[in-house]
């Protein structure tokens, strides 16, 4: 995002005036400075090797922690400030992203040293008195996440204008975890500090976490890797059948918010999102004269048409991370009834995974305007799987897919590059042309 909105320069401002009025007692309290200036130090040095060297795909919080346990609020908020000022802004402007990187992790570390101290976790780090000294620390990194969720939330619906709730879901989930890991780093790191040898000795805990940090970064490396090649693919098939540009994509969000409705696990919300993304890829092997011809097909072009799900098994066999995605983007034009290709499963013979792509990719299709028919609106689409259900698909998928449109709504776009002119008569379910699915 190039333009930073009014509202998200303003919301910045607010959180940057926070972090001001929390260092403002720091002259009225005794500090210890040369642990401050090398703590920041340390940070902004950690800092300047995760974004530079690991691509920035992890923050390295263990220092951050450590300041909280070991200074006092005030001067604990001062750590994150010259990485924040000597880090590259890569987009611009870059006064309001460098003064969010300053004020956000100084808000997150003032209100965890705030809730050490409170619950008297400084003594408990002096005296090594554990297992008491986990309390404050683990309420410490608590408050900590909290902060983070807090402010990463309200800066996501300030600048993108998502709703709040929206914002904020899962946030504080999916970091409390890592997080939690950094929080015991920190907290040894304070306790060496406190010990007799000293702040080197504390610095030997950052050597594991800069390999942790260093697969971590690889894992997201690999992931980005499947992600491209995952968009190359998709792309190749919108140059091929530009009619239903933006398809994949949608249909890869319908099976995703099917797949939480029936509340699957994160990782088989995943490998759905790419089988419906990518469950026409095989499209690529079809003469494109017959994905664009604007008449009625003929038997023997259905025919060639048909073999798209196993052209696309076939290109994408090989690609490991996939999984059960490759079997969904094989059947999903499989109907519970018997009668669909490129096998006739029917019933439980149809893999799971497929007949919830089965149920987006129709759902997408007839909500979608195309060369060959009009979009319906999403009520008249979701009667027509209500009434398919049982025959052609799962009611199991359409009853959930059904429950999350309620909650959470639909906006159906015209896939193709202009609105078709003279256009026919709705088409059968599933978008579908003379009988063939699109």
């Amino acid at each position: 995002m190039e333009a930073v909105p009014a509202r998200a320069r303003g919301y910045v401002a607010c959180v940057a005036l926070l972090a001001v009025l929390c260092v403002l007692r720091l002259p009225a309290i005794r500090t210890p400075w040369w642990a401050l200036a090398l703590l920041a130090a340390l940070y902004a040095a950690c800092e300047h090797v995760v974004r530079r060297r690991l691509s920035g795909t992890c923050t390295f919080y263990p220092v951050l922690l450590a300041g909280a346990f070991l200074l006092p609020p005030p001067a604990a908020a001062l750590v994150p400030l010259p990485a924040a000022l000597l880090a590259r802004v890569e987009q611009r402007p870059g006064w309001p992203r460098r003064v969010w990187r300053a004020a956000q992790p100084s808000l997150a570390v003032w209100a965890a040293a705030r809730v050490h101290w409170g619950l008297g976790g400084r003594d408990a780090v002096v005296r090594c008195d554990f297992p008491y000294a986990l309390v404050p620390a683990g309420a410490a990194v608590l408050a900590f996440c909290l902060v983070l969720a807090a402010l990463d939330g309200g800066i996501l619906a300030a600048a993108e204008h998502v709703p709040v709730r929206r914002a904020w879901r899962g946030l504080l989930s999916r970091s409390l975890a890592p997080v939690a890991v950094h929080g015991l780093a920190g907290l040894m790191m304070a306790v060496l500090w406190r010990s007799p040898y000293g702040p080197v000795a504390a610095l030997l805990v950052l050597l594991p976490m800069c390999v942790s940090c260093w697969v971590f970064a690889q894992y997201h490396r690999e992931r980005a890797a499947h992600q491209a090649t995952i968009r190359a693919l998709v792309q190749a098939v919108d140059i091929k059948d530009g009619y239903t540009r933006g398809h994949s994509e949608r249909v890869g969000q319908a099976s995703v918010m099917i797949a939480r409705e029936l509340r699957m696990d994160d990782e088989r919300v995943e490998v759905l999102r790419f089988a419906g993304i990518l469950h026409d890829v095989g499209k690529l092997g079809v003469p494109t004269r017959l994905l664009r011809k604007d008449g009625a097909l003929t038997p023997e072009e259905r025919r060639i048409i048909e073999l798209h799900p196993e052209y696309g098994h076939e290109m994408v066999r090989g690609i490991s991370f996939l999984g059960e995605a490759r079997t969904a983007i094989l059947h999903h034009h499989e109907r519970l009834d018997g009668s669909g290709y490129p096998y006739g499963l029917a019933g439980g013979q149809i893999p799971e995974c497929a007949r919830v792509v089965a149920v987006a990719d129709a759902f997408d299709a007839m909500t979608s305007t195309r060369t060959y028919s009009r979009a319906r609106p999403v009520e008249a689409a979701v009667t027509e799987l209500e009434r398919c259900a049982g025959t052609q698909f799962d009611p199991r998928m359409v009853s959930a897919l059904v429950r999350a449109l309620d909650r959470h709504g639909w906006h159906p776009a015209v896939t193709a590059d202009e609105t078709p002119r003279g256009l026919p008569p709705q088409q059968p379910v599933a978008g579908s042309r003379s009988g063939t699915p699109r």
